[in-house]
């Protein structure tokens, strides 16, 4: 229903402005009741005007019934109908209108209970089917909707429903559509918003994908420590053929470990491999440490000037033998 518009009640004034001018007239000569029916006259002429006077907006049309029978479609803007004779029956939205519905406790196709939202878009295609073919075009599309969801829910599995949400959608739409379109209304879409599962479902479908998970993440690292060991059998073939490289390789497995600045490291060396660097066996290998880790410690001495002028007593300080 709409409300009263401003242009009705300036109309009404305008219309009615001949009759204060006899009213007042009137009620200067009391004696003059022509004037009192003119005013009167004048008084029943402007309602009449302003009852007939009505404004559809742009996107309204106004279903006109005359003695009852449908005369017509009206609007959009200014128009008049014949006052008594004439209603408007109906004020029709054609933009697109979106009504929210929903199914609750509705058993799917592998009996889960699940609660499921959803939103309608459509739009009045034929104003003059949606006002005589049905009685009221809004609820009518809102049951439509939620008996064609809970027909769809008893349809599909529960997977189905979370994986293919779109399926469903256009399987909705084509369904609500076809019951719609005799009432002149076309569906433009139909979205599910949310399929609510009971929390206990919903718990061991976590456990079940974080197992799923792992058992995954297990079989990525299986695969990965295949590799390496394949990529450690390549290596090997490459050093039993050639012992220059894996006489480069223990010396600077050697040196990756002695580098370390400041630090005691050990490192564990076959013997195999040292046999065949030629470094003497174990006492050669202590020498070569003992030998790097002084050069570390001279490298990272400090450079100033102060620092490195120490006086000649301190030296022979440190030159002499410690006494027994």
């Amino acid at each position: 229903m709409k409300g009263q518009s401003p242009l009705r009640v300036l109309l009404f004034f305008l219309v009615f402005i001949p009759g204060i001018y006899l009213l007042y007239s009137f009620a200067l000569s009391p004696d003059q009741f022509p004037l009192l029916w003119g005013a009167i006259t004048s008084l029943v002429i402007a309602i009449l005007v302003s009852v007939a006077f009505n404004i559809a907006d742009q996107w309204e049309k106004a279903v006109i019934l005359r003695l009852g029978r449908f005369q017509g479609l009206r609007g959009p803007g200014p128009f008049f109908i014949i006052p008594l004779a004439e209603r408007v029956a109906y004020w029709i939205d054609t933009r697109i209108i979106t009504t929210t519905f929903k199914a609750e406790k509705t058993l799917t196709k592998d009996t889960v209970p699940v609660d499921v939202e959803a939103v309608l878009f459509w739009k009045v295609k034929d104003s003059e089917k949606a006002a005589l073919e049905v009685e009221d075009y809004q609820s009518s599309i809102s049951w439509a909707s939620q008996t064609a969801l809970r027909e769809v829910i008893g349809k599909s599995n529960l997977a189905d429903m979370l994986e293919g949400r779109e399926k469903l959608d256009a399987i909705l739409q084509k369904i609500i559509d076809a019951r719609t379109e005799q009432w002149g209304i076309h569906i433009s879409s139909v979205e599910i918003r949310d399929i609510i599962i009971p929390q206990q479902l919903q718990d061991a479908m976590s456990m079940q994908a974080q197992a799923e998970r792992e058992r995954q993440a297990r079989v990525i690292l299986g695969d990965s420590e295949r590799q390496v060991a394949e990529k450690f059998e390549d290596a090997a073939r490459t050093y039993q053929n050639n012992p220059v490289a894996l006489h480069l390789r223990a010396m600077n497995m050697l040196y990756e470990g002695l580098k370390v600045k400041d630090n005691t490291v050990m490192v564990l060396v076959p013997a195999s491999i040292l046999d065949t660097m030629n470094l003497g066996g174990t006492t050669g290998l202590t020498s070569l440490a003992k030998t790097m880790i002084m050069e570390q410690k001279m490298k990272g001495s400090p450079e100033k000037g102060e620092e490195q002028s120490s006086s000649p007593e301190k030296a022979k300080e440190k030159e002499k033998p410690p006494e027994y």
